[in-house]
């Protein structure tokens, strides 16, 4: 038993300042044309709304139910022309390198119109982070400059990220709990690759994506010991796609589900495994396959939270609406004390959505996957220097063993565990605390708005069917909870014990 003594002294220092507040850390060192860029970005996303996302929401959400084998592939091509794929790109891979904190303010603000839209873009990104993660810097070069040639030629070129399987959901995110699943995508060791079998299930823009960042296990009875990273392209033989699913909400994305059946991944598609880890690290194997995920998650989940602070704005600006227009008791319903109440709770809930993302991109700007690429000095390199520097100087040393491996201590060997924690316990949080709110608004708004809310016209009962996803993908807010619990919480109780249930 733990004194109380050493309970107050533990909790004298709980939680650590940094964690607590890593966004005051790392204002003074944030450079400012960053905020010109989010302004600029969100008057992007607010004209996409006004000429595309908010035209088309309802619409395909009529054409999925009357067709559920549709596939909005216009409105990739749409996405792709207005150049959403190779926003949040580096520069130095080929995209035009915004920087990736923007990203939750364009999600936020799409996301208000439509949060199935939002993910047609944004899901790519998730695919691009599995892609960045991993520090192989000749296969991101390789892949990513397919993306950007995409762009250019008109032909969408989508990345996508395959880890659900039928028998294990998004709890494979924690390697912890990767033994206890029931995973079956196996990949064996051949000369020259590897052959896959296996299936991967829920993967979202899995039929319209090029390339498929796949999760696949060499030993299915000690996954977590065995993790390998892939490349699949659409095509290759042996991998194919099967039926895609027939969603409750953000209908315009699709889920499909990814069979293998002796596919052939030659060693030049290898993402990661141990012979890449190898290379430049020493570290246990699960280790390194945890601190590739969180790379990811920590990148992805604060995104995660802006769809559902995007999806809290929605119902908040629907709920105005309606209130402003309707007349209750000879009086507009916005008059009423009861519905002013719930309307500045749902203003609080979106501020307090916002906040948290802004704080858990703080965290990987300051501590995670950023940082590079926003200390200052980095930063305004990357911008100014023209394109014709990154294609003859930067991208011929991308192919070459020696940037890998050095990306790869960078990223992997020497960095420190709290600053791993630091990131992905506050994606954690800001996961769980945009699409909770988000949820609790549309809620609000349907209450509201009584029997109107139900019209499919009036757009909320859709809200309301597409942000309940929210709480699933990206680790269910239950795994996500326990992450928080990990990351943030136990390092000031080391004897807590995690998982074993």
């Amino acid at each position: 038993m733990v004194s109380r003594a050493e309970i107050r002294a533990r909790l004298s220092n709980f939680p650590p300042f940094d964690d607590a507040s890593v966004g005051l850390s790392y204002g003074v060192r944030m450079p400012r044309h960053m905020v010109k860029q989010i302004r600029e970005v969100v008057s992007i996303a607010r004209a996409f709304n006004e000429q595309v996302a908010r035209p088309l929401s309802l619409e395909i959400d009529r054409k999925t139910q009357e067709d559920p084998s549709y596939m909005p592939r216009e409105l990739v091509e749409t996405a792709n022309r207005w150049g959403f794929y190779t926003m949040w790109i580096p520069r130095m891979f080929g995209g035009k390198g915004y920087n990736l904190p923007s990203m939750s303010y364009f999600s936020e603000e799409v996301a208000s119109a439509c949060l199935g839209i939002m993910n047609v873009i944004g899901v790519h990104y998730l695919g691009v982070a599995g892609v960045i993660s991993s520090a192989n810097t000749r296969l991101a070069k390789r892949v990513l400059s397919e993306v950007a040639e995409g762009e250019r030629s008109g032909w969408p070129c989508l990345i996508s990220l395959a880890v659900t399987e039928p028998g294990a959901g998004t709890d494979v995110e924690e390697v912890e709990l990767l033994d206890k699943g029931s995973v079956s995508c196996h990949a064996r060791k051949v000369k020259g690759g590897y052959v896959v079998n296996g299936t991967k299930v829920f993967i979202s823009m899995g039929h319209l994506s090029t390339w498929t960042v796949l999760y696949a296990y060499t030993d299915l009875r000690h996954p977590a010991e065995s993790t390998v990273g892939l490349m699949v392209k659409t095509g290759m033989k042996g991998f194919s796609l099967g039926s895609h699913e027939d969603k409750m909400g953000q209908r315009a994305c699709p889920a499909s589900e990814l069979v293998f059946e002796d596919c052939f991944v030659p060693d030049e598609l290898v993402l990661f495994d141990e012979g890449h880890a190898r290379a430049f690290s020493k570290k246990p194997r699960r280790t390194l396959a945890q601190t590739y995920i969180d790379y990811v998650v920590s990148a992805t989940r604060p995104g995660v939270c802006a769809f559902g602070v995007g999806a809290a704005r929605g119902a908040l600006e629907k709920a105005l609406d309606y209130a402003s227009k309707t007349q209750l008791n000879g009086r507009p319903l916005i008059d009423h004390e009861w519905v002013q109440s719930r309307l500045a709770q749902m203003y609080a809930n979106v501020a307090l959505g916002r906040l948290a993302y802004q704080e858990a991109n703080h965290a990987n700007s300051l501590r995670g996957l950023y940082r590079l690429l926003q200390f200052k000095p980095l930063y305004y390199y990357f911008l100014l220097m023209p394109d014709a520097y990154f294609k003859r100087v930067i991208s011929p040393t991308l192919d070459k063993r020696i940037t890998t491996n050095l990306m790869g201590r960078v990223s992997f060997d020497w960095a420190k565990q709290e600053d791993i924690r630091c990131c992905s316990g506050w994606a954690s949080l800001a996961k769980i605390t945009g699409t909770d709110l988000g949820l609790a608004n549309c809620r609000a708004a349907l209450e509201i708005m009584g029997a109107a809310g139900l019209r499919h016209d009036l757009g909320a009962e859709k809200l309301l069917r597409d942000i309940k996803l929210l709480q699933i993908y990206e680790g269910t807010n239950q795994l996500n909870r326990l992450n928080l619990f990990k990351c943030l919480i136990a390092p000031s109780f080391p004897k807590a014990r995690m998982f074993d249930e």
